[in-house]
């Protein structure tokens, strides 16, 4: 934990709002970033970007400091979005469907950089949910495997497989062009 986090996360468990306050817009964009790429949806990351915050605001007595408050704000974001995955199945899919029924029209034939960009977000919503969170977590926001596994509660071996998995998925979806199919 960085220097300015400590004292912050210190600072917040004795009731200081601002420190707290503090932390969140030190964090925000990471966990926000993470939770649109878990979701696909910029409303529903807010919701869960926010739902983060709360929750470590409510567990501070629980961050003991033996890894990066960054890591442990990951893993809170990262459940959340499973969980989020869990209880909204249905409206995930529509999303997913809907995303792909775009893609199946590319302006004057061509697929665009948006288009390309589209269609990888596509294929990155039809992984599995805890896939899609390896690979978010690796490639997207730069984690090694070891502090992945610590995010994602696995082993490194776990999280090596889910990414090998999801990286096949993804060259085979967007090589075929089927990123919604």
């Amino acid at each position: 934990m960085t220097d300015a986090d400590h004292d912050l996360v210190s600072l917040s468990r004795r009731g200081d709002a601002a420190a707290f306050e503090t932390l969140v817009r030190n964090h925000q964009h990471m966990v926000h970033a993470l939770t649109y790429r878990m979701t696909g949806s910029l409303a529903d990351a807010e919701d869960l970007a926010q739902e983060t915050f709360i929750r470590a605001y409510d567990q501070m007595g629980s961050f003991n400091g033996g890894a990066k408050f960054s890591t442990w704000l990951y893993s809170i974001a990262v459940h959340a979005c499973l969980n989020w995955r869990r209880n909204e199945a249905r409206r995930f899919r529509a999303h997913a469907d809907c995303a792909g029924e775009m893609l199946s029209h590319p302006v004057n034939g061509e697929a665009t950089r948006d288009g390309m960009a589209q269609a990888a977000q596509a294929a990155l919503l039809r992984l599995p949910a805890k896939q899609r969170a390896a690979i978010v977590l690796t490639i997207y926001d730069g984690l090694n495997h070891a502090e992945a596994a610590r995010v994602l509660h696995c082993s490194e071996t776990t999280v090596s497989w889910r990414v090998f998995a999801a990286k096949r998925k993804l060259k085979r979806w967007l090589s075929d062009g089927r990123a919604s199919s």
